[in-house]
């Protein structure tokens, strides 16, 4: 027991130190190009191949996993991620759109890499054993300690991207876009060296090869939650990636690091929250089946869409206008957090619950490539529609996503929920 709380911490802190630099990179990305005079719709292009490439990583990589080990994948990702760091550091002039396009590939692959090796291995070491009573499944200790342990993993994971904004843009405001890279590439290698001491060499090997062919047979389940999945992320990257940082930037005027500072915090609280929604849903809802998450997504609909009708409404008017649109747009984005942060938790939870050891690597893999594809629309539309139609746009757009996501989560089947007792 003790051994394999030791690796759940090593996959832990080697997934935190990536993170760190995987938020870094974005927002640095973002507010440099922004500050050369690039549009939205062109920034949202830079991420185009990052969300693109994290499809197929997705969908092939937990395959690989299965065959060479999760440990290996992880740290392949984290080679990839200090390539894709010191690609950036070139001369200013070698950055062209195809360019850091490709390093943004790299550091997409990297990502998925590292994500699906981290979550997936998590259930391997987690104690097995279930209980059952004439056919019907009870949740036992394992299972609220997987969601736990899961949720943990998530949220701390959350809470370090946002610790990575602010280091992003901090970062660039105190050394510069080639000094921040060149640190971050440094703390990463340093990470990288830690875990592959530390992690068991056929961490997620299976028993038996995995046929190719098996990254598309899934149970339905697993099915509808990475479509459910996939619109929900959308739902949050379509004002989130693009259209929120420029928003800040030039129509409330707020520098690098405010909005740098801003996301962090953000993003910090949504994974504090994340962490601690085992013991949030309990309190609420007690005993509950996966159909929980159509519920948790509806109610998730109406925070953008109220947000949309309020920033419509101040639109129109001339006194006080920025003061209460920052108000609204901090406001709101709370509370998104807050409960978009449930809805991911529970989803991340149902994933590795409903994976066997063996195939747990390919199901994670298949459902974060669905997760990676809603990125990619969300970041593209968040470009595209920022430009055409506003922060106004994203926000009805996002909602529209949520809608998806919650009908298409009522086809999930019911499934008893761990209990907790919580202290």
């Amino acid at each position: 027991m003790k051994q394999n709380f030791r690796n759940y911490l090593t996959i832990t802190g080697g997934y935190w130190a990536f993170t760190i630099t995987d938020g870094a990179i974005r927002m640095l990305v973002v507010l440099y190009f922004y500050q050369l005079g690039y549009t939205p719709l062109e920034i949202a292009m830079l991420f185009l191949f990052y969300e693109f490439f994290g499809i197929v990583t997705n969908l092939v990589g937990g395959w690989l996993g299965t065959r060479i080990g999760l440990n290996r994948t992880m740290h392949i990702g984290m080679l990839l991620q200090i390539a894709a760091l010191l690609m950036l550091t070139v001369p200013v002039t070698w950055l062209s759109v195809p360019f850091v396009m490709a390093a943004q590939a790299i550091s997409g692959i990297a990502k998925d890499l590292n994500k699906m090796s981290a979550k997936a291995g998590v259930k391997l070491f987690v104690p097995t054993g279930s209980t059952s009573n004439g056919g019907a499944i009870i949740e036992s200790d394992r299972d609220a300690k997987l969601f736990r342990w899961v949720a943990l993993l998530t949220g701390s994971k959350n809470a370090l991207k946002g610790a990575g904004f602010f280091v992003g843009g901090a970062l660039l405001a105190w050394i510069g876009f080639r000094g921040a890279l060149l640190l971050l590439a440094v703390m990463l290698a340093v990470a990288l060296l830690i875990t592959w001491l530390l992690l068991p060499s056929e961490m997620g090997k299976a028993k038996a090869k995995s046929k190719f062919s098996e990254i598309f047979s899934k149970s339905p389940e697993i099915n509808y939650l990475s479509a459910a999945r996939f619109f929900l992320f959308g739902a949050r990257d379509v004002w989130f990636v693009v259209g929120l940082p420029v928003f800040l930037a030039s129509e409330l005027g707020w520098s690098f690091t405010q909005v740098g500072s801003f996301f962090a915090l953000w993003v910090i609280g949504y994974g504090i929250v994340q962490a601690v929604a085992p013991n949030i849903l309990t309190r609420i809802s007690g005993d509950a089946d996966a159909r929980m998450a159509a519920l948790w997504t509806g109610a998730l609909m109406f925070i953008p869409a109220l947000m949309a009708l309020l920033l419509q409404e101040k639109m129109q008017e001339n006194i006080g206008q920025q003061h209460w649109t920052a108000i609204i747009v901090v406001g709101g984005l709370a509370l998104f957090g807050a409960v978009f942060a449930i809805n991911s938790a529970l989803h991340s939870y149902l994933i590795v619950s409903w994976s066997d050891h063996d195939k747990v690597a390919m199901n994670v893999g298949f459902y974060y490539m669905a997760n990676a594809g809603g990125r990619l629309a969300g970041t593209v539309l968040s470009g595209l529609i920022y430009q055409q139609f506003g922060l106004v746009g994203c926000l009805w757009c996002s909602a529209a996503f949520l809608l998806a996501a919650a009908l298409i989560s009522t086809r999930l089947h019911k499934r008893p929920f761990p209990c907790y007792d919580t202290p």
